[in-house]
């Protein structure tokens, strides 16, 4: 038999965000590959799962890629779960289905649909998603201004991922870049603090600058295309 890669969402907050596919998935399968595995246990034993698991990826890069194309050759079953989302969205989880494409071509790579901060955060935003550039995470220095700039001249929607330590600078530039699109910033998204503010660069600067305990938890930018 040939082994099948499964990519399972699993929620960016809320642990109700799990599909009944996703749950018979990682019951089933042979392993989960995870970025921490006490993450994954706190999900795990919220549905029940006690498939084995074994941490893949983290800062440091991928981990023992060979030894998961050798399973998957041997006809293994393994699922990709990441902490929260959808894995391989501006994720490194890409770089095993890059593997597995290119050198296991028996293999299947079953993706589930689920959970992604980014697909939230557009839905809720009010701002067209007809056509959209998605950034990932921003650089922390170099090519950082470069992109600011590409953004400020595009005629459609751009959407990226901000840290807790760089929002207020990260709103700062646009202020400078985009002082008349509309913006939207939606934090804690399914979580009990979720938020959407939306308004001038400005507009939100200010919010967050009169709601300083409100710099919480990770963000997803939504930025208005030029006309």
């Amino acid at each position: 038999m040939s082994g099948i890669l499964y990519i399972v969402p699993t929620p960016i907050g809320n642990l109700e965000d799990m599909t009944l596919r996703a749950i018979r998935v990682l019951k089933e399968v042979d392993l989960v590959l995870c970025e921490d595995t006490s993450v994954t246990q706190r999900l795990f034993k919220e549905y029940g799962i006690e498939t084995k698991t074994s941490v893949f990826y983290a800062q440091t890069g991928i981990k023992n890629i060979e030894r998961v194309l050798e399973r998957l050759s041997e006809g293994e079953k393994i699922a990709l779960v990441s902490d929260a989302g959808t894995p391989t969205i501006s994720d490194p989880g890409v770089l095993l289905v890059d593997h597995v494409r290119n050198e296991l071509v028996d293999v299947e790579v079953i993706a589930l649909p689920g959970a992604s901060a980014l697909i939230t955060a557009l839905s809720a935003s009010g701002i067209s998603a007809a056509t959209f550039t998605f950034y990932g995470f921003l650089p922390h220095k170099k090519g950082r201004e470069t992109l600011f700039k590409t953004i400020a001249e595009s005629d459609h929607t751009s959407v990226f991922y901000e840290s807790v330590h760089r929002i207020e600078k990260t709103l700062e530039s646009l202020c400078e870049y985009v002082p008349e699109r509309r913006v939207v910033i939606a934090r804690e998204l399914t979580k009990l603090h979720e938020e959407v503010i939306r308004g001038t660069a400005q507009e939100v600067k200010t919010y967050f600058a009169n709601n300083k305990d409100h710099i919480r938890g990770e963000f997803v930018v939504i930025v208005e295309g030029g006309k």
